[in-house]
Parts: C-alpha cells; sequence; structure tokens
C-alpha cells in the first residue's frame, strides 16, 4: 500500500500453475522468472480480467475489511465507503478520524479505524453505520495494522514495537508486549496474534491466553503484510517478493514462494483456495495453496489492496479511485494468450 510514514503524537493509549506453458505472449503478457529455478509464472494483462461489480469510489481507495458489509478506508478524504455486497451498491461514507490509516479491523460489533492524522482509534457500529468512539492511540507507520482476536483489539504503538491489548469494553490499554523493533503489521488467525518486523526480519507469535510471545521466527527480507489460515502464516516479503509461508504446528518456514512482486506498499489475503497479492503495477498475483506456486500474475494499472470475502476477491485501484470485485473462477479461467 502507498502510504506515507507519520511521526508519533505523544498519547497515552495506544490480512494452477498451468500444465502448459503459455504460447508465444502478446505486449502485457508473458512470464515471471521463478528464482527457484521451476517453471516461471505464467502472466497475464490485467485489462483481459473482466470484474463481476466496479464501483467508483472515493480518492485513494486503500485498506479493507469484509464482514456482512464491505469497508473501505480513504485516507485523503477521511471516509470509510460501506458497500452492500448482495446488491453491489455503496450504502454510504462514514466520517472516520483525519487520515484514516494502518488497517481496519472488525470485532465486538465494531469497525476498528486508525487515523494516522490524529493518532486516534475511530470505532464504527457494523450494524447502524455510526460512530460509537473515539479514542487516542499512538500510530507509529500508516502501512501498520490493527486486528481482533481473543475478544480484544491489538495494535502497535511505537516505533520500538510495544503491542496493546485493548478492552473493547472500555477502549483501555489493558496489556503491552514488548515486540522486535520494526513490528507494525499484526493479525490474528489459528488462535494466536501475529506480527511481522520489516528490521529484523521476523515473524512473532503472541499467545493471547498469556499475552506471551511463543516464538520469533525468521522469514524473508522486509516482510510486511501478511494473511493467516489453511494452517500456516503467509508473510509477503517486501525486499525480495517473495512469500513465506509459516506452518502454525512447527512455527517454522514450510515454503518460500517466489511470487515476483518485491517494493513498497501492496497487500496479501487469503481465500478460495488461493492467496492473493497486489503491488502497483502488478494488480493481481494468484499462489496455489495447493501446490505453493504462484500461478498467474496481472499486469497493469490497478492495485494495491486486497481482500477475500463473501466468496470475492476485492481489489482497490488506489490511483484510479475504484474497488473492483471478481469471482475468483472468473480468475483461475483467465488464461494467457
Amino acid at each position: 500500500m502507498v502510504r506515507t510514514t507519520v511521526g508519533l503524537i505523544g498519547l497515552a493509549l495506544g490480512i494452477a500453475v498451468w500444465a502448459q506453458k503459455p504460447k508465444t505472449p502478446p505486449a502485457g503478457a508473458g512470464t515471471a522468472a521463478d528464482k527457484s529455478g521451476a517453471r516461471p509464472i505464467p502472466r497475464i494483462g490485467f485489462a483481459k480480467l473482466l470484474p463481476d461489480a466496479t464501483f467508483e469510489v472515493p480518492k485513494s481507495p486503500d485498506w479493507m475489511v469484509i464482514d456482512e458489509s464491505v469497508w473501505v478506508a480513504h485516507y485523503p478524504e477521511n471516509v470509510i465507503t460501506r458497500i452492500d455486497p448482495k446488491n453491489n451498491k455503496v450504502i454510504e461514507q462514514v466520517k472516520a478520524g483525519r487520515n484514516p490509516c494502518a488497517g481496519l479491523a472488525a470485532g465486538a460489533g465494531s469497525l476498528w479505524v486508525p487515523n494516522c492524522g490524529d493518532q486516534t482509534v475511530t470505532r464504527i457500529d457494523l450494524k447502524t453505520g455510526k460512530v460509537t468512539a473515539t479514542f487516542p492511540l499512538p500510530v507509529p507507520d500508516s502501512e501498520g495494522g490493527i486486528a481482533f482476536g481473543a475478544g480484544s483489539a491489538w495494535a502497535v504503538t511505537d516505533k520500538r514495537g510495544t503491542l496493546v491489548r485493548i478492552d473493547p469494553a472500555n477502549n483501555q490499554a489493558v496489556a503491552e508486549i514488548r515486540l522486535p523493533t520494526g513490528s507494525f503489521n499484526v493479525n490474528f488467525g489459528e488462535g494466536a496474534v501475529w506480527a511481522t518486523s520489516t528490521t529484523e526480519n521476523v515473524l512473532t507469535r503472541i499467545d493471547p491466553a498469556t499475552n506471551l510471545i511463543v516464538e520469533t521466527i525468521p522469514v524473508g527480507k522486509k516482510p510486511r503484510f501478511f494473511a493467516v489460515g489453511e494452517g500456516a502464516v503467509w508473510v509477503l516479503n517486501q525486499g525480495d517478493g517473495s512469500v513465506s509461508k509459516v506452518d502454525v504446528k512447527t512455527n517454522k518456514v514450510a515454503e518460500t514462494i517466489q511470487a515476483g512482486t518485491p517494493g513498497q506498499g501492496g497487500d496479501i489475503a487469503l481465500g478460495g483456495g488461493s492467496v492473493w497479492i497486489t503491488v502497483l503495477g502488478t494488480p493481481l498475483t494468484r499462489i496455489d495453496v495447493a501446490t505453493n506456486r504462484a500461478v498467474q500474475q496481472f499486469t497493469g494499472e490497478g492495485g494495491d489492496a486486497v481482500r477475500f470475502g463473501l466468496g470475492s476477491v476485492w481489489l482497490t485501484h488506489l490511483k484510479g479511485g475504484k474497488l473492483w470485485r471478481f469471482d475468483p473462477k472468473r480468475i483461475e479461467a483467465t488464461l494467457p494468450e
């Protein structure tokens, strides 16, 4: 995700490789090198991929979360777009704090929105779309994140890696855990809280029952965004564009998957038997969970945030002010020419 890192305000509280190689590819298609020495990734012009729905939304659609609605943050406009997936209609624009950033989370009946501009968190009722609370929380990095799990919200509140556990009953911190320096992104899944450190190149596992670190796991270079599920944590390494698949039973890297998506920003999601990656210029890359291989890569304009939910892939066009909804089967069926 393309964002600008913000400073702290000193406040107290602080997600089939083709059986044959493609024929001679046209312009905009081809193959991306797989550094593992295996078959290359089939590349496809993104314009070939037809969405099931296109939403014209405010500037810079970025972070997303999906429950019964689809929620999208727009940091220049200070709003959250709410979409009804049943009829593919924009329901409303909900005012957040200044410069909503650093992820969205859903839990305890609320949407949790970190705001980089005023160093707060806004809580929005998932049913009514009304703001129910705004409370101070330091947001140390605009490419950070917030998570909800084990009855609590979780967020890192400084560059030293202080993870706080927030009680949704009173929006107060009830525990602090010191993570490796450079930890900003946090997620919940497979019964644990997880965080990546971009400077230490590790994934940290925290037990929510004890608030203690269980394991610190070396992964790839500059890990940032990650998804949890299918018995693994899938870590997107910005340094080389690889994905580290960490087995949650062994707490070890089981596979290193070459996805060909290096660079700042981007996002990763999991669902429908695939891992989905987006970065600007390469809107969508699909990894087959069954084979641990990148099997499709779409190139062109679009991308920056991706989520899987309600049976669909949801992809933003950060620079174009759009959100697309795709049937994953339609994506899988799109072949190189």
